[in-house]
């Protein structure tokens, strides 16, 4: 299970902080890194922090996009240092390693879920639309009057929580869990019920505001699952054919 749980470092600056993350991984049991647009692809000195971990920098896999590095992800989490303007569901690491080990081992054996917890730039972390692309946001309850914590030291906290959870939940039997659609399903969907609700006049396309950007967020927090998602598409589909046609 620990192998379909892929560390997604975005926008890294120093390839040191990739090469420790690496082991911090690895000590973990965690293999699957994804780089998304490094500022220096790992290295010399990416390989000099990681150790024995030069493996888990040589099978790196580095994207263009946070989107395609979800892409055919069915449950993603990322890590956030301060609150937002817009509340996401939020767990600290431990509630985030139980949900992992939990939504990860109950799918069947042949559907083997891809699971991504995302960290941010070393100086400012995700954006908020970034935020916005996960299930679940990670805060790690630091002190706070001094809660600076390096790329590693997050990585290494979020991942020996997984573990510590992945090893309680070996000793029990899971339980079956529904099945999530993945992170283009869900992009499709949105890009759907945007367009309905623009040719209906709920949303006004030169003043949009903040529409889908508070729908993103309440279906984020109910999180449809993969029937129920075909569901909402077959509404939008069947109210669609009454609304009109944008010429050609």
């Amino acid at each position: 299970m620990l192998e379909n749980i892929r560390i997604v470092l975005v926008s890294t600056t120093d390839q040191r902080n990739i090469g420790s993350a690496a082991r911090a991984m690895k000590t973990m049991g965690l293999s699957q890194l994804v780089l998304v647009n490094p500022q220096d692809p790992p290295q010399g000195k990416a390989q000099a922090l990681a150790a024995g971990a030069t493996d888990v920098l040589a099978n790196a896999k580095v994207v263009s996009s946070l989107a395609e590095a979800l892409a055919d992800c069915s449950l993603v989490l990322a890590t956030s240092a301060r609150n937002r303007t817009l509340d996401w569901p939020q767990l600290d690491p431990r509630e985030a390693g139980e949900k992992i080990v939990r939504e990860g081992m109950s799918a069947q054996a042949d559907q083997s879920p891809q699971i991504a917890i995302v960290f941010g730039r070393e100086a400012n972390g995700l954006t908020n639309e970034e935020l916005q692309q996960s299930d679940v946001h990670i805060h790690i309850p630091a002190n706070p009057d001094y809660s600076s914590l390096n790329l590693a030291m997050a990585v290494q906290t979020v991942c020996y929580e997984v573990r510590m959870a992945w090893l309680a939940a070996t000793k029990v039997q899971p339980e079956q869990a529904p099945e999530y659609p993945l992170h283009q399903e869900l992009d499709s969907f949105y890009v759907h019920l945007e367009q309905v609700l623009t040719k209906s006049g709920f949303i006004v396309r030169q003043h949009p505001g903040l529409v889908m950007t508070k729908l993103r967020r309440m279906f984020t927090r109910t999180r449809p699952e993969e029937n129920e998602l075909n569901i909402l598409r077959g509404i939008l589909a069947s109210v669609e054919k009454f609304l009109p046609q944008d010429k050609p």
